[in-house]
């Protein structure tokens, strides 16, 4: 059992309900605008103290890169709240789920051309359970902690909350970004300053969403 000050225990609880609320971990700046710090350099320092004591790890140069780690049990350290593994995992082979790769244009994301492998996963690594495994293309979520090659786990949904994490069609793309709709305005935030926000109309024909981001897997070689 860690021993973590109150103030401690506050940030950890934050990053915890950031993640469960939205599928990433808040910002330096989030967590001093909450709790009251006078600059993001405070937040730092209490994480820094949280990372020391096992309670969390920090990816360097990235704005959300907090990971929880889950120290009750061996799993290894991930994105949503301790939740990423090294494939394959021969120990936790439960849920059998497709890896969708490359999408063609105007064909469904889980047609069988688009599935390249299945993995056997433990179903407790995710925050719901997945209906398939995406392959991350590109770098416009690299400060979520989504970085290319990485697996999303993806629940279908045709709906989501301000914030969540999503895979949405854009007529012949799809992508990974943070949603966000205002009237009849839906915004796909990157996380990622290299990247532009894209501004499509709701009543689109052009725009779906696929799903929701429940998990991230990392193979490491």
């Amino acid at each position: 059992m860690l021993k973590l000050t109150a103030r401690q225990e506050q940030i950890l609880n934050l990053i915890r309900d950031a993640i469960e609320n939205t599928g990433f971990p808040p910002t330096r700046a989030e967590i001093a605008t909450e709790l009251g710090f006078r600059s993001a350099n405070a937040a730092e320092e209490h994480l820094q103290a949280l990372a020391r004591k096992g309670a969390i790890e920090i990816t360097p140069g990235t704005s959300r890169g907090i990971r929880i780690r889950d120290t009750g049990n061996e799993r290894l350290p991930g994105m949503y709240g301790g939740r990423q593994m090294a494939l394959p995992h021969p120990a936790l082979m439960q849920l059998n789920l497709p890896l969708v790769g490359h999408v063609a244009a105007g064909s469904p994301i889980l047609a069988q051309e688009h599935v390249e492998a299945n993995y056997n996963v433990d179903p407790a690594l995710f925050s719901a359970k997945p209906d398939y495994l995406l392959k991350v293309r590109g770098m416009s979520m690299r400060d979520a902690g989504i970085l290319e090659g990485d697996l999303l786990a993806v629940k279908k949904s045709d709906t989501a909350r301000n914030g969540q994490i999503v895979v949405a069609r854009l007529g012949d793309e799809v992508t990974v970004k943070r949603y966000k709709k205002t009237g009849g305005v839906i915004e796909l935030l990157p996380e990622n300053p290299d990247f532009q926000i894209i501004r499509v109309d709701g009543r689109s024909g052009e725009f779906a969403l696929e799903g929701l981001a429940v998990g991230l897997l990392r193979s490491w070689s």
